[in-house]
């Protein structure tokens, strides 16, 4: 009888901190709406874009650093922080202000829409800018060759990083999984 009682408690203990765990990440996931939607109606993306960008890239935590000195939600470097705020025409700017979500969702979802619109000449810029912004330039411009230079299933076969394959899958996946969550017109 008494394992009985001591399965039901572990039983209780494991499935309360499962709650607690899901709720945190749920909550996580929501704490960072705001920005997201300044940022993305500031430079006409949708908002469902940036969060999956933020998804993959920082899971929602804005004091992320990667291994090459980016930072922040959307995993800034340096240089396109700097080229946003030259854009912006901010006289002051240090990258460690890329910790604020707010500075690195308007930073990084511009650097995305000039990403995207770099591509703009193919069946589906986002793979394209996706691929540009975990990989860079270089690597696409080797990678987007023959029918790979307009088609984007083409393309993304013929990414030659299995990282940054699966980098762009995996957030076009969680962009459609957000979309219906969250619309650019939901408050």
């Amino acid at each position: 009888m008494k394992s009985r009682w001591v399965r039901l408690v572990l039983l209780l203990f494991v499935l309360g901190g499962a709650v607690g765990y899901w709720w945190r990440q749920g909550w996580l996931e929501r704490s960072q709406d705001g920005p997201i939607r300044a940022a993305a109606q500031r430079y006409g993306l949708e908002p469902a874009l940036v969060k999956a960008i933020i998804w993959r890239e920082s899971h929602f935590h804005p004091r992320a650093r990667g291994r090459a000195e980016e930072i922040g939600l959307m995993q800034i470097r340096e240089e396109a922080a700097r080229e946003w705020a030259g854009a912006e025409h901010l006289q002051v700017f240090e990258h460690e202000q890329c910790f604020d979500p707010g500075t690195n969702t308007l930073a990084g979802t511009w650097y995305l829409r000039k990403l995207l619109r770099r591509y703009a000449q193919t069946d589906n810029p986002l793979p394209y800018g996706l691929a540009d912004y975990n990989a860079g330039r270089g690597n696409v411009l080797k990678w987007n060759r023959g029918a790979a230079a307009t088609n984007s299933a083409a393309f993304i076969e013929q990414i030659g990083f299995p990282g940054t394959r699966d980098y762009v899958r995996s957030v076009m996946r969680r962009y459609l999984h957000y979309q219906p969550l969250f619309r650019p017109d939901a408050p």
